[in-house]
Protein backbone atom coordinates (compact mmCIF):
# COMPACT_ATOMS: atom_id res chain seq x y z
CA UNK A 1 0.00 0.00 0.00
CA UNK A 2 1.50 3.37 -1.05
CA UNK A 3 2.37 6.23 1.21
CA UNK A 4 -0.60 8.25 -0.02
CA UNK A 5 -2.92 5.54 1.29
CA UNK A 6 -1.40 5.31 4.76
CA UNK A 7 -0.68 8.92 5.72
CA UNK A 8 -2.64 12.15 5.42
CA UNK A 9 -1.45 14.53 2.71
CA UNK A 10 0.54 17.64 3.56
CA UNK A 11 -2.44 19.74 2.49
CA UNK A 12 -4.75 17.82 4.86
CA UNK A 13 -2.34 18.26 7.75
CA UNK A 14 -2.08 21.99 7.08
CA UNK A 15 -5.87 22.29 6.86
CA UNK A 16 -6.21 20.56 10.23
CA UNK A 17 -3.61 22.93 11.68
CA UNK A 18 -5.55 25.91 10.28
CA UNK A 19 -8.74 24.64 11.94
CA UNK A 20 -6.94 24.37 15.27
CA UNK A 21 -5.56 27.88 14.87
CA UNK A 22 -9.00 29.22 14.01
CA UNK A 23 -10.39 27.90 17.28
CA UNK A 24 -8.02 30.19 19.14
CA UNK A 25 -9.01 33.37 17.27
CA UNK A 26 -11.29 35.71 19.20
CA UNK A 27 -14.32 37.17 17.41
CA UNK A 28 -14.03 40.69 15.99
CA UNK A 29 -15.92 43.53 17.72
CA UNK A 30 -18.85 43.09 15.30
CA UNK A 31 -19.16 39.39 16.15
CA UNK A 32 -17.67 37.98 12.96
CA UNK A 33 -15.16 35.18 13.37
CA UNK A 34 -11.74 35.31 11.64
CA UNK A 35 -10.64 32.02 10.14
CA UNK A 36 -7.10 30.83 9.49
CA UNK A 37 -6.40 29.80 5.93
CA UNK A 38 -3.99 27.51 4.14
CA UNK A 39 -2.74 29.58 1.25
CA UNK A 40 -1.04 27.76 -1.59
CA UNK A 41 0.55 31.03 -2.63
CA UNK A 42 -0.64 30.58 -6.20
CA UNK A 43 -2.52 33.87 -6.25
CA UNK A 44 -4.89 35.01 -8.98
CA UNK A 45 -3.94 35.79 -12.54
CA UNK A 46 -3.78 39.48 -11.65
CA UNK A 47 -1.33 38.93 -8.82
CA UNK A 48 2.31 39.86 -9.18
CA UNK A 49 4.87 37.23 -8.33
CA UNK A 50 5.61 33.66 -9.25
CA UNK A 51 3.49 32.15 -6.48
CA UNK A 52 4.83 28.61 -6.77
CA UNK A 53 7.52 26.78 -4.86
CA UNK A 54 9.44 27.51 -1.69
CA UNK A 55 10.40 31.14 -1.25
CA UNK A 56 7.79 32.62 -3.58
CA UNK A 57 5.11 35.23 -3.05
CA UNK A 58 2.45 37.30 -4.77
CA UNK A 59 1.18 40.87 -4.51
CA UNK A 60 -2.06 42.68 -5.27
CA UNK A 61 -3.47 46.18 -4.99
CA UNK A 62 -6.23 46.28 -2.34
CA UNK A 63 -9.61 47.46 -3.61
CA UNK A 64 -12.61 49.30 -2.23
CA UNK A 65 -12.46 51.72 0.69
CA UNK A 66 -12.21 50.68 4.32
CA UNK A 67 -13.21 52.94 7.21
CA UNK A 68 -10.93 55.59 8.65
CA UNK A 69 -9.76 54.30 12.03
CA UNK A 70 -7.64 55.89 14.73
CA UNK A 71 -6.56 52.84 16.76
CA UNK A 72 -4.41 49.91 15.58
CA UNK A 73 -6.32 47.14 17.38
CA UNK A 74 -9.58 48.10 15.66
CA UNK A 75 -7.74 48.32 12.34
CA UNK A 76 -6.15 44.90 12.86
CA UNK A 77 -9.55 43.33 13.58
CA UNK A 78 -11.04 44.92 10.48
CA UNK A 79 -8.02 43.84 8.43
CA UNK A 80 -8.45 40.21 9.51
CA UNK A 81 -12.01 40.18 8.22
CA UNK A 82 -11.40 42.42 5.20
CA UNK A 83 -7.82 41.61 4.24
CA UNK A 84 -7.96 42.99 0.70
CA UNK A 85 -9.68 46.34 1.28
CA UNK A 86 -7.76 49.56 0.66
CA UNK A 87 -7.38 52.18 3.40
CA UNK A 88 -9.64 55.19 3.01
CA UNK A 89 -8.43 57.59 0.34
CA UNK A 90 -6.14 55.09 -1.40
CA UNK A 91 -6.12 53.41 -4.82
CA UNK A 92 -8.41 55.81 -6.62
CA UNK A 93 -6.94 55.10 -10.04
CA UNK A 94 -8.55 58.13 -11.68
CA UNK A 95 -6.76 60.52 -9.29
CA UNK A 96 -4.68 63.20 -11.02
CA UNK A 97 -1.84 64.84 -9.08
CA UNK A 98 -2.20 68.56 -8.45
CA UNK A 99 0.46 71.22 -9.04
CA UNK A 100 0.75 71.56 -5.25
CA UNK A 101 1.36 67.80 -4.82
CA UNK A 102 2.66 66.57 -8.15
CA UNK A 103 3.93 63.18 -6.94
CA UNK A 104 1.66 60.32 -5.85
CA UNK A 105 2.40 58.69 -2.49
CA UNK A 106 2.88 54.91 -2.37
CA UNK A 107 2.27 53.22 1.00
CA UNK A 108 4.16 50.03 1.94
CA UNK A 109 3.17 47.99 5.02
CA UNK A 110 5.31 45.80 7.27
CA UNK A 111 5.63 42.11 8.12
CA UNK A 112 2.45 40.16 8.96
CA UNK A 113 0.43 43.28 8.14
CA UNK A 114 -1.53 44.67 5.21
CA UNK A 115 -2.19 48.06 3.65
CA UNK A 116 -5.42 48.63 5.58
CA UNK A 117 -4.36 47.77 9.11
CA UNK A 118 -1.15 49.78 8.71
CA UNK A 119 -2.48 52.89 6.97
CA UNK A 120 -6.17 53.28 7.86
CA UNK A 121 -5.16 56.33 9.95
CA UNK A 122 -2.54 57.96 7.70
CA UNK A 123 -3.94 57.31 4.22
CA UNK A 124 -7.09 59.46 4.52
CA UNK A 125 -5.06 62.30 5.97
CA UNK A 126 -2.75 62.23 2.96
CA UNK A 127 -5.74 62.15 0.62
CA UNK A 128 -7.37 65.13 2.38
CA UNK A 129 -4.10 67.02 2.06
CA UNK A 130 -4.43 66.67 -1.72
CA UNK A 131 -2.20 63.70 -2.52
CA UNK A 132 -3.01 60.83 -4.84
CA UNK A 133 -2.44 57.83 -2.56
CA UNK A 134 -1.73 54.22 -3.53
CA UNK A 135 -1.19 51.14 -1.38
CA UNK A 136 0.05 47.65 -2.19
CA UNK A 137 -0.32 44.33 -0.39
CA UNK A 138 3.01 42.65 -1.15
CA UNK A 139 4.85 39.50 -0.13
CA UNK A 140 1.88 37.15 0.21
CA UNK A 141 3.18 33.63 0.73
CA UNK A 142 1.55 30.49 2.10
CA UNK A 143 2.97 28.22 4.78
CA UNK A 144 4.20 25.71 2.23
CA UNK A 145 5.93 28.51 0.26
CA UNK A 146 7.94 29.71 3.25
CA UNK A 147 5.63 32.41 4.61
CA UNK A 148 5.62 30.93 8.10
CA UNK A 149 2.81 30.23 10.55
CA UNK A 150 1.73 33.87 10.64
CA UNK A 151 0.79 33.64 6.96
CA UNK A 152 -2.12 31.38 7.89
CA UNK A 153 -4.02 34.28 9.43
CA UNK A 154 -6.16 36.19 6.92
CA UNK A 155 -4.53 39.20 5.32
CA UNK A 156 -0.99 38.64 6.58
CA UNK A 157 1.30 39.99 3.89
CA UNK A 158 4.99 40.90 3.89
CA UNK A 159 6.07 37.33 4.68
CA UNK A 160 7.78 36.33 1.42
CA UNK A 161 11.43 36.94 0.47
CA UNK A 162 12.10 40.66 0.42
CA UNK A 163 13.95 40.58 -2.91
CA UNK A 164 10.75 39.32 -4.52
CA UNK A 165 8.65 41.91 -2.65
CA UNK A 166 10.99 44.58 -4.04
CA UNK A 167 10.19 43.46 -7.58
CA UNK A 168 6.49 43.59 -6.76
CA UNK A 169 6.90 47.16 -5.53
CA UNK A 170 8.74 48.05 -8.74
CA UNK A 171 5.85 46.75 -10.83
CA UNK A 172 3.29 48.57 -8.69
CA UNK A 173 5.15 51.89 -8.83
CA UNK A 174 5.27 51.67 -12.62
CA UNK A 175 1.53 51.04 -12.63
CA UNK A 176 1.01 54.16 -10.50
CA UNK A 177 3.29 56.20 -12.75
CA UNK A 178 1.39 55.11 -15.83
CA UNK A 179 -2.02 55.81 -14.28
CA UNK A 180 -1.05 59.28 -13.04
CA UNK A 181 1.30 60.31 -15.85
CA UNK A 182 4.20 61.17 -13.53
CA UNK A 183 7.90 60.38 -13.64
CA UNK A 184 8.44 59.97 -9.89
CA UNK A 185 6.54 59.00 -6.76
CA UNK A 186 7.17 59.37 -3.04
CA UNK A 187 7.07 56.34 -0.74
CA UNK A 188 6.01 56.00 2.90
CA UNK A 189 7.06 52.67 4.38
CA UNK A 190 6.49 51.12 7.78
CA UNK A 191 8.84 48.47 9.19
CA UNK A 192 9.72 45.97 6.44
CA UNK A 193 7.98 48.28 3.98
CA UNK A 194 10.76 50.83 4.43
CA UNK A 195 13.42 48.17 3.94
CA UNK A 196 11.78 46.76 0.82
CA UNK A 197 11.55 50.31 -0.53
CA UNK A 198 15.26 50.76 0.15
CA UNK A 199 16.01 47.55 -1.76
CA UNK A 200 13.85 48.78 -4.63
CA UNK A 201 15.80 52.05 -4.76
CA UNK A 202 19.13 50.25 -4.88
CA UNK A 203 18.51 47.23 -7.08
CA UNK A 204 15.25 47.49 -9.04
CA UNK A 205 15.26 50.92 -10.65
CA UNK A 206 13.69 52.89 -7.84
CA UNK A 207 16.39 55.55 -7.72
CA UNK A 208 15.10 56.95 -11.02
CA UNK A 209 11.45 56.69 -10.00
CA UNK A 210 11.35 57.90 -6.37
CA UNK A 211 11.92 61.41 -5.04
CA UNK A 212 11.31 60.96 -1.29
CA UNK A 213 11.37 57.94 1.01
CA UNK A 214 9.77 58.36 4.45
CA UNK A 215 10.11 55.40 6.81
CA UNK A 216 8.73 54.57 10.25
CA UNK A 217 10.43 51.92 12.38
CA UNK A 218 12.09 50.49 9.28
CA UNK A 219 14.43 47.53 9.66
CA UNK A 220 17.10 49.23 7.54
CA UNK A 221 19.92 47.47 9.43
CA UNK A 222 18.05 44.47 10.78
CA UNK A 223 16.84 43.91 14.30
CA UNK A 224 17.95 41.97 17.35
CA UNK A 225 14.31 41.35 18.32
CA UNK A 226 15.37 42.11 21.89
CA UNK A 227 18.49 39.99 21.46
CA UNK A 228 16.87 36.86 20.05
CA UNK A 229 18.11 37.42 16.51
CA UNK A 230 21.62 38.22 17.71
CA UNK A 231 21.77 34.95 19.62
CA UNK A 232 20.42 33.02 16.65
CA UNK A 233 22.93 34.57 14.26
CA UNK A 234 25.78 33.80 16.67
CA UNK A 235 24.73 30.15 16.81
CA UNK A 236 24.42 30.08 13.03
CA UNK A 237 27.94 31.43 12.68
CA UNK A 238 29.18 28.55 14.84
CA UNK A 239 27.87 26.14 12.23
CA UNK A 240 24.46 25.21 13.65
CA UNK A 241 21.74 26.42 11.27
CA UNK A 242 19.21 27.32 13.93
CA UNK A 243 17.73 30.16 11.89
CA UNK A 244 17.17 27.79 9.00
CA UNK A 245 15.28 25.52 11.37
CA UNK A 246 13.09 28.40 12.51
CA UNK A 247 12.47 29.75 9.00
CA UNK A 248 9.41 27.58 8.17
CA UNK A 249 7.77 28.83 11.38
CA UNK A 250 8.80 32.50 11.40
CA UNK A 251 8.72 33.02 7.64
CA UNK A 252 11.44 33.98 5.21
CA UNK A 253 11.17 37.76 5.58
CA UNK A 254 11.52 37.58 9.36
CA UNK A 255 14.70 35.51 9.09
CA UNK A 256 16.05 37.92 6.50
CA UNK A 257 15.48 40.82 8.92
CA UNK A 258 17.61 39.25 11.66
CA UNK A 259 20.76 41.29 12.20
CA UNK A 260 23.76 40.07 10.25
CA UNK A 261 21.76 38.24 7.58
CA UNK A 262 23.08 37.88 4.02
CA UNK A 263 20.21 40.10 2.91
CA UNK A 264 21.66 43.08 4.81
CA UNK A 265 25.20 42.34 3.70
CA UNK A 266 23.96 42.86 0.15
CA UNK A 267 21.51 45.69 0.88
CA UNK A 268 23.98 47.96 2.67
CA UNK A 269 27.25 47.01 0.98
CA UNK A 270 27.27 50.30 -0.93
CA UNK A 271 25.99 52.47 1.91
CA UNK A 272 22.56 53.34 3.25
CA UNK A 273 21.33 55.65 0.49
CA UNK A 274 21.33 56.29 -3.25
CA UNK A 275 21.98 59.67 -4.90
CA UNK A 276 19.07 61.95 -5.70
CA UNK A 277 16.63 60.74 -3.04
CA UNK A 278 15.51 62.66 0.06
CA UNK A 279 15.15 60.34 3.07
CA UNK A 280 13.27 60.81 6.33
CA UNK A 281 13.71 58.00 8.87
CA UNK A 282 11.52 58.03 11.99
CA UNK A 283 12.15 55.79 15.00
CA UNK A 284 10.52 55.33 18.39
CA UNK A 285 12.41 54.73 21.63
CA UNK A 286 9.59 52.35 22.60
CA UNK A 287 9.88 50.18 19.50
CA UNK A 288 10.00 46.57 20.63
CA UNK A 289 10.51 45.14 17.13
CA UNK A 290 13.06 47.37 15.42
CA UNK A 291 15.63 47.48 18.16
CA UNK A 292 17.97 49.03 18.94
CA UNK A 293 15.60 51.72 17.68
CA UNK A 294 18.35 53.84 16.11
CA UNK A 295 19.01 51.04 13.61
CA UNK A 296 15.98 52.52 11.85
CA UNK A 297 18.11 55.56 11.02
CA UNK A 298 20.15 56.10 7.86
CA UNK A 299 23.52 57.62 7.04
CA UNK A 300 23.52 59.97 4.05
CA UNK A 301 25.75 59.01 1.18
CA UNK A 302 26.80 61.11 -1.81
CA UNK A 303 23.93 63.02 -3.40
CA UNK A 304 21.32 62.07 -0.81
CA UNK A 305 19.80 63.94 2.12
CA UNK A 306 18.72 62.24 5.34
CA UNK A 307 16.66 63.50 8.26
CA UNK A 308 16.63 61.10 11.22
CA UNK A 309 13.83 61.79 13.71
CA UNK A 310 13.24 60.25 17.13
CA UNK A 311 9.49 60.37 17.67
CA UNK A 312 9.81 61.30 21.37
CA UNK A 313 12.25 64.17 20.79
CA UNK A 314 10.25 67.15 22.08
CA UNK A 315 7.20 64.99 22.84
CA UNK A 316 7.83 62.49 25.61
CA UNK A 317 4.12 61.70 26.00
CA UNK A 318 4.11 59.93 22.65
CA UNK A 319 4.80 56.35 23.79
CA UNK A 320 4.20 54.76 20.41
CA UNK A 321 5.67 51.33 19.85
CA UNK A 322 6.31 49.55 16.55
CA UNK A 323 2.67 49.29 15.47
CA UNK A 324 1.09 52.27 17.21
CA UNK A 325 3.53 54.74 15.66
CA UNK A 326 1.40 54.50 12.50
CA UNK A 327 -1.55 55.66 14.63
CA UNK A 328 0.29 58.56 16.20
CA UNK A 329 -0.86 62.08 15.22
CA UNK A 330 2.78 63.12 15.60
CA UNK A 331 3.87 60.53 13.04
CA UNK A 332 1.20 61.71 10.62
CA UNK A 333 2.33 65.32 10.92
CA UNK A 334 5.97 64.28 10.42
CA UNK A 335 5.01 62.39 7.27
CA UNK A 336 3.13 65.40 5.89
CA UNK A 337 6.06 67.70 6.67
CA UNK A 338 8.55 65.35 5.02
CA UNK A 339 6.46 65.08 1.85
CA UNK A 340 5.97 68.85 1.60
CA UNK A 341 8.67 70.72 3.55
CA UNK A 342 7.54 74.06 2.10
CA UNK A 343 4.24 73.74 3.97
CA UNK A 344 5.72 72.20 7.13
CA UNK A 345 4.21 73.02 10.51
CA UNK A 346 5.26 72.19 14.05
CA UNK A 347 4.76 68.43 14.59
CA UNK A 348 1.69 67.53 16.62
CA UNK A 349 2.37 66.35 20.16
CA UNK A 350 -0.28 64.24 21.87
CA UNK A 351 -0.44 61.28 24.22
CA UNK A 352 -0.26 57.99 22.33
CA UNK A 353 0.06 54.97 24.62
CA UNK A 354 2.28 51.96 23.97
CA UNK A 355 0.52 48.99 22.32
CA UNK A 356 -2.96 50.57 22.44
CA UNK A 357 -2.37 53.79 20.49
CA UNK A 358 -5.37 55.83 19.39
CA UNK A 359 -4.89 58.26 22.25
CA UNK A 360 -5.81 55.42 24.61
CA UNK A 361 -9.11 54.64 22.86
CA UNK A 362 -9.79 51.40 21.02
Amino acid sequence: MGTADTAPSAEAELAAFADTLSEGLAPAPDGRQPKAIVDSGSGSSSDSGSGSGWGSSTAAAPVGQGPELSAPLAAFAHGLLNPDVAPAGANKWDCKPSPEHPRPVVLLHGTWLNAFDTFSFLSPQLARAGYCVYALNFGKSGLVQGGGVGAMLPGRYGVGPMEESSLQVAEFVDRVRTATGVDKVDIVGHSQGGTVANHYLKFNGGAERVSKLVTFGATHHGTTLMGIATLGRTINNLGVNILGFVEPIAGMSNIQQAVGSPFYATLNAGGDTVPGVDYTAVASRWDEVTNPYDWAFLRAGTGATVQNITLQEGCEQDLSDHLTMMYSPRSASIALNALDPAAATAPVCTFNPWLIGGGGKL
